[in-house]
């Protein structure tokens, strides 16, 4: 992560409304005057740019406080989580920039998680019910009218706890019963009508192995994993706002059972603050008052969508080439496409956190990539659709070497050396054989420059060949020996364009991908059709008749480069000296629309 450094003279940014409460609750000297938060994904895919704006909050918060941020991993479901996901997190997380102090897991606490449950079941705050998921979400009501009490749900202590046990085994049968907690079945807010906290899953845990057979469920994991672990401030995104309540109801019935479990010692007043990778065990007590959960809107792009489902069936369905595939809007995606770590976090911070839920421009982004990119990528030569270009003065057999500049932005990146001769590749776009009258290209009787070399002037009689077909194979030139960049002559003015080139005998074949949005709408989202049908058939282009300079043959994934006139590009993790291939990051210039 580039660090930014802040002088007496400059301004520190505004605090969002997130920092502004934790500055408040320090200033009050809550929690004893420490601040402690968590990033914690679920290991069931890889994280998006969404996954991103929370990883900023949650990390970023610490930084700015002074505290510290874990890493915690929500697996309650092992249906669908695995390793892979686990490592990619944590990938994904450093090439952020940002460095976690722990790394837990919601398995850490299967153990006190059990044993609470089974106290809520002795102190007659749950039950065993053994309807149908569609019995039970029928019998919660609507938000407008209360719900009907289970008939399980006033079942003895005892054959509650003896059908609990028997969900933790192998021989219970996935949804012939769960755990609920006994809430309130009128109460308006639905998450309060006795929700489900635990229910059966005969598959192997990807840490526990075949120990568990019964999981808790997310809402009766989360918020007592933040409070074992010392959490002061659970920031999560809006839709958390309905399960605030009984968030808060949990943390406060946890309370009580730590209370009653293990009465306030002499240890009255520290804090469970834990400095290991092991999960923190006892409680937490004295001055720490529980996690306060604080909730921001989400992140969505226009052109893409950020529904893990969606995107785990574009993988699976084989309609992108993987999780990392440059189209995704995963943050491993967005890396391979060339994206720098610096725009993403740019790109959050300009956009903000609200109440509100919105819809951000992919442009914004873009223009956030290509802003950092300026300052940042080497700029090389490419030619994506070459048509050959032969300096008929220049002579045969010579080559001279000039010096290109890395980086006009940033000086200390030096400069590399290109080779020029008599024959070139230069761009089909860049020649027109009967011109248009605003054309300043390259043209019969005009003249353009070759950047970091001379001005040429296209033939009047002879400006090029043709195939049989009619397509241009040749095009002829001649050069101004006076012109060379550097030389006095180099000053001459003319009317037309600077063009990029290659020397035909100096640079290498490339494979070159131009990536596009994924979808042809704005907001695939919201729109009823099947999301299959939306997507953009021109998102990838291949392109395999390309040439690079020799000098963008030596970088390799991850490194930052302009192919000048074009956009930028970085090498992909597929590319080899065998067969170079490039991926487009982003354009020059903000693309068009697309219209769907």
């Amino acid at each position: 992560m580039e660090e930014k450094i802040i002088t007496e003279n400059e301004e520190k940014k505004s605090l969002s409304f997130v920092e502004q409460f934790v500055k408040e609750d320090l200033e009050a000297g809550k929690n004893g005057g420490r601040i402690q938060t968590r990033f914690p994904p679920e290991p069931n895919g890889y994280i998006h740019i969404g996954h991103a704006k929370a990883i900023c909050m949650d990390f970023g918060v610490a930084e700015e406080f002074g505290g510290v941020c874990n890493l915690r991993f929500d697996d309650t479901n092992p249906t669908k989580e695995n390793t892979e996901y686990v490592e990619n997190i944590m990938s994904d997380i450093q090439w952020l920039g940002f460095h976690w102090e722990n790394v837990y897991y919601a398995s850490d606490y299967f153990e006190k998680l059990w044993d609470f449950a089974v106290w809520l079941i002795k102190k007659g705050l749950a039950y065993v019910d053994e309807q149908t998921s569609e019995q039970i979400a029928e019998q919660k009501g609507t938000p407008t009218q209360p719900g009907r009490p289970s008939p399980f749900r006033d079942r003895p202590i005892e054959e509650n706890l003896r059908l609990f046990e028997h969900m933790n085994t192998s021989e219970a049968v996935e949804g012939s019963m769960v755990l609920r907690a006994k809430l309130d079945m009128a109460n308006p807010n639905m998450h309060f009508r006795d929700p489900i906290i635990y229910r059966i899953i005969q598959i192997p845990h990807h840490r526990t192995g075949t120990k568990w057979h019964a999981y808790p469920m997310y809402d009766f994991a989360h918020g007592q994993s933040d409070y074992f672990e010392g959490v002061t401030h659970s920031i999560c995104t809006l839709e958390f706002v309905p399960h605030r309540p009984l968030y808060d109801k949990f943390v406060e019935l946890l309370r009580e059972y730590v209370k009653e479990k293990a009465p306030l010692s002499s240890t009255e007043g520290e804090t469970n603050a834990p400095k290991t990778n092991e999960a923190p065990s006892g409680s937490v007590c004295g001055a720490y008052e529980g996690p306060r959960q604080i909730e921001f809107n989400r992140l969505n792009l226009t052109y893409t969508v950020m529904s893990k489902r969606k995107l785990k069936a574009l993988v699976d369905e084989k309609l992108v080439s993987g999780w990392d595939d440059p189209r995704m809007p995963t943050v491993c995606g967005m890396r391979r496409r060339g994206y720098s770590s610096q725009s993403v976090r740019n790109f959050i911070d300009s956009i903000g956190y609200t109440k509100f839920d919105a819809l951000n421009d992919y442009a914004l982004l873009e223009a956030s990539v290509r802003d950092d990119l300026n300052k940042k990528a080497c700029r090389v030569s490419a030619v994506l659709n070459p048509v050959k270009l032969i300096i008929t003065n220049y002579p045969e057999g010579k080559t001279e070497e000039l010096e290109a500049i890395n980086n006009p932005e940033n000086e200390v990146d030096g400069t590399h050396v290109i080779t020029f001769n008599r024959e070139l590749w230069i761009e089909r776009d860049d020649f027109m054989e009967v011109a248009e009258k605003k054309f300043q290209r390259l043209a019969p009787g005009k003249e353009v420059r070759l950047k970091n070399a001379y001005i040429i002037k296209c033939d009047e009689e002879h400006p090029c060949d043709k195939d049989a077909e009619g397509n241009v194979t040749t095009i002829y030139a001649t050069y101004d020996p006076e012109t060379r960049s550097g030389l006095p002559g180099a000053d001459r003015k003319i009317k037309g364009k600077t063009l990029h080139w290659l020397s035909a005998g100096h640079c290498l074949p490339a494979e070159v991908r131009l990536y596009d949005r994924l979808f042809t709408i704005e907001n695939p989202s919201a729109d009823e059709r099947d999301f299959r049908e939306l997507l953009n058939p021109e998102s990838l282009i291949v392109l395999n008749n390309c040439y690079v300079e020799e000098y963008a043959a030596k970088k390799k994934a991850g490194d930052f480069l302009q192919f000048q006139r074009i956009g930028y590009f970085t090498p992909d993790i597929e590319s080899t000296q065998e067969h170079l291939v490039f991926n487009r990051t982003v354009g020059l210039k903000e693309m068009k629309k697309l219209k769907g």
